[in-house]
Parts: structure tokens; sequence; C-alpha cells
């Protein structure tokens, strides 16, 4: 937290926060009435940083209405939530590289208080790598046996750095629940300078976004008005 606030100030801080806010509501309102239509879903997909630029080629691949039917089973439907979870990835295994990406954020955003987010850059099973494992201990159990499994040990990892971050504030982060977010944004963010500053160019470093646009980025909050 030393090294973030380094980097970006607590007001910055509190103002991505904010945003998160405005994009739950949002998603919130684009999965209010029941399944989306595509054109719904296509708004939804562009406020994600890991499918914004898939969006056409998921909603494709889908046919009409299929992704907002697929969504809709997700956050509504019956059955647990594994494999409510594993139906949506099964769904979208054309795109396999992005679909948990898209459940979790899809979960967390239309009922943030509820779920939690889950994307590669906090957890990556296949490369072990994410903010994730940077703050928690290697004990902690991060491998499902399936995705929606994944999800839920993912879940148990952010409740355990969300309670002992707000102990000592680093997770203490405007008024919502979105303070874990920011911070697992923010320290992956930092992880991605140290890593950078190792192994690439100067010139290369200075393409990198500063830490607040960068976390904004990850986050699916950059210019969310003109999302």
């Amino acid at each position: 937290m030393q090294q973030v606030l380094q980097n970006i100030s607590r007001d910055e801080l509190d103002a991505i926060a904010t945003a998160c806010e405005r994009k739950a509501a949002r998603v919130s309102s684009l999965v209010a009435d029941g399944p989306m239509d595509d054109e719904a879903a296509r708004a939804l997909l562009v406020l994600m940083f890991g499918a914004r630029r898939k969006a056409d080629a998921i909603l494709a691949s889908l046919g009409e209405g299929g992704f907002g039917r697929a969504a809709a089973e997700l956050i509504n439907g019956g059955g647990s939530l594994p494999d409510r979870f594993d139906a949506f990835v099964g769904a979208l295994a054309d795109h396999e590289a992005h679909a948990s990406d898209v459940a979790a954020e899809l979960l967390h955003w239309s009922d943030p208080d509820r779920y939690w987010l889950w994307t590669k850059w906090m957890w990556d099973p296949r490369t072990e790598t994410g903010s994730l494992r940077l703050v928690t201990m290697e004990e902690f159990d991060l491998y499902g046996s399936s995705p929606g499994d994944t999800y839920l040990k993912v879940g148990e990892a952010v409740a355990f750095v969300n309670e002992t971050g707000r102990a000592v504030g680093f997770t203490d982060i405007g008024s919502g629940p979105f303070g874990i977010n920011v911070f697992l944004a923010c320290t992956y963010g930092i992880y991605m300078y140290t890593v950078l500053r190792m192994r690439m160019t100067q010139e290369f470093n200075h393409v990198v976004p500063q830490l607040p646009e960068l976390a904004r980025r990850l986050l699916g909050v950059y210019r969310l008005e003109a999302a």
C-alpha cells in the first residue's frame, strides 16, 4: 500500500471506487429486466477490460439473443453458483480465454454486495500469477476443479484480503464494496511496473499508463461516460 500511495493519491483511489459504483449501477440497469437483447449485451461487454474488443465476436458466437439468455441464467437461474458459472463458461466455449472473466464481471457488477470480482489480472491459474497471489499466503488454495469451483475459492481469498485490509486501511477505499477491487488493481499495477522495469526498455515503459489510468482500465471504468 505504501508503494501504491507513492503513485496515486487517496482522493484518486476514492474517485476510482466512485466510478466503480457508477459501473455497477449501469450493469444492474442492463440486466434488470430479464434477458438482454444484443444491443444491451454489447453495451455491457464493452465495460469489461478483457472482453471489450471481443464483444461482437462473443455475441455472434452465441447467436441472436444467446448471450442475454446465458447471462440471465447465470445471474438468476436455478442450481448452485458453481454450476451456473460453469454453464455460462461452457456457453462461451469459443471464447474460453475470456469466459470466466465475463461470468465473474456479470455477477459482481450486477450485485456487488453478493458477488465478487475475478479476472485474470487478479488470478490466472494457468500462469499462477495475479494480484491476489501477491497479497495472500501461498498456502491459500486458489485452484478449483472447474471454473465455478475456482470462483468460490477466489471469493474466499478476496474476503480474506478485504477483511484484513480493512483492519489496517488498505481496502477501506470509497463508500461502497469496491475498495478491494481498487486495491487489487493498484497492486497489479505496481507488479506490472516492477516487471517492466526489469525486462523492458525505458522507452517501452513510457508507453504504459500511469497508475490511476491503469487501475481504471483494469476495472473497466476508464472514460466510463464514453463507454
